[in-house]
Parts: structure tokens; sequence; C-alpha cells
């Protein structure tokens, strides 16, 4: 029988701490608004996870890790290459990629999903006993006892940080001291946060176009603002509760259309 429920209920940790100390073998399905994620699970140790928007194939996660370049795959006919484990031994015999390359780039994305999962504050979940997700894909063994604990500590760090930055729907821009950006040395994820801070992204805008989580970005964000390199802009001006919309005859006001706008915003 599934075991099913809420994570409002039944939050990430206190699950993966039940499948952990139950030493449970199934599969993990989680759907909310952020899209589903999928884990399974061997003997109580995580062995694969993906997102629905990197569904966790190797010749994906490979071109994502930046260990393959996808012209490196037009000599294979993929159509044919369904399972993984062949795929990855056809990779390393052509040298393209050694298997740690494989391991690690699998365990760096497996984490990724599961410390994203961390942040979701709801979602319906099901917990099946089997492994049929992992069909054609390759299991990397990693304990949960350190990923609870990481993904505990990350949970109170965005805590601290909701404390420093309460507020993601405000616009960022450039500091007005270019030479203080040419001074850092920037990681590759602050850059694309920098790229796209022009003074009308919000945060939040900014954080959907990047495909990152409150974690990432709340954390690039405060320490570029701690470099000096960014500043925060003005929030956008509160508009008074019940004012009619311009042409309205008082049914509909702004602050109930401002609600919607923001509702699929965050869809």
């Amino acid at each position: 029988m599934a075991l099913k429920g809420n994570l409002r209920d039944f939050n990430t940790a206190q699950l993966l701490n039940l499948i952990h100390l139950a030493r449970k073998t199934g599969t993990l399905t989680v759907e909310s608004r952020n899209g589903t994620a999928r884990l399974c699970f061997k003997d109580g140790k995580l062995i694969y996870a993906a997102l629905d928007r990197q569904d966790g194939r190797l010749a994906d996660v490979l071109i994502r890790a930046g260990k393959l370049q996808p012209e490196q795959l037009k000599v294979f006919d993929l159509s044919r290459l369904q399972d993984d484990k062949v795929l990855g031994l056809k990779l390393i015999e052509a040298g393209y990629v050694t298997q740690q390359d494989i391991l690690n780039s699998l365990r760096a994305q497996m984490l990724d999903v599961v410390y994203r999962l961390f942040s979701w504050n709801e979602g319906m979940f099901r917990f099946e006993p089997d492994l049929q997700v992992l069909q054609n894909r390759i299991p990397v063994p990693i304990d949960l006892e350190n990923i609870i604990m990481e993904g505990v500590r990350r949970l109170r760090e965005v805590e601290r940080l909701k404390e420093e930055l309460p507020d993601l729907d405000i616009p960022v821009r450039l500091t007005s001291r270019p030479e203080a950006i040419r001074k850092v040395q920037l990681s590759t994820e602050e850059w694309r946060v920098i790229s796209q801070v022009n003074g009308r992204n919000t945060i939040e805008q900014i954080m959907r176009r990047l495909n990152m989580d409150e974690i990432q970005i709340r954390r690039i964000i405060y320490g570029l603002l701690q470099a000096g390199l960014i500043e925060l802009g003005a929030p956008p001006p509160a508009t008074p509760p019940g004012v009619p919309l311009p042409g309205s005859k008082g049914g509909v006001s702004r602050s109930v259309v401002e609600k919607l706008i923001n509702y699929f915003r965050r869809l």
C-alpha cells in the first residue's frame, strides 16, 4: 500500500528520516506547483532523483555538468541507446568521459534535486514500494543521514536569509561603482545572476528565469549585496485596498486583480 500525504503535514526531512530508519525500498513522488520530483531508494539509501524539467538521463546530466558536449553525442544512435548503462560504457570507451565523471555528475544532480525538495512547503507526496522510475537509469547510492543533516542546515540558512531579504518581489540594480565588479572573482552562478540585474527585474523574476530555488537566489543575492556589487531598488508602491479598476463600476478591486496576478505568477 502506498504512503500518501501533503508536505504541509509531513515535511521532506521527516519523509527521508522515515525511509532511512525503516530502510525502505521504493519510489517517492512529490507533485507541487514547483514541479514533480521523483526519488528512488534502496534499503534506505537514495539511488536516483530527478525533476520533471531535468529527468535524470545520463546524456542531459553530463551536458549540464559540462562534462560532455552535445556534438559528441552525434556519433551515437541515441534512439537505440535508451539504457544509460550502455551509453555510459560507450562514452567511456570513446574517451569522452571517465567513470568518475559519470558518478560525480549523477551524484551532484541527485543532491541538487533533493535539496530543492527541502524548500518545498507543500505538495502531495506518494511513496510506493517499487522502482519502475529507475528503469534504464544508473543508480548511485547515497546515505540519507548526511543529506537530512545538510537539508535541515539549509532550511535554517533560508530562515536567516529571509530575515535579511524578507521580500523577493523587489528589483535589484548594479552598483554605481562598476570597478567593484571587476575586482571580485565571481562564480558561474553569481555571473548568471549579475547578467539578469538591470534595475527592473525583481529577485523573484531572476530566480524563475534562471531556474533557481529560494536557497540559491537568496544566498547569491545576499552575498552580492554584502560585496557591494548590487543594490536593492525601491519596492513596488502599495495600492490601497478596494480601489476600483479604471472603467469598472467598483465590482472588481485592483487589490483582487493584483492577488490574481501574483497567484498566476507563482504557478
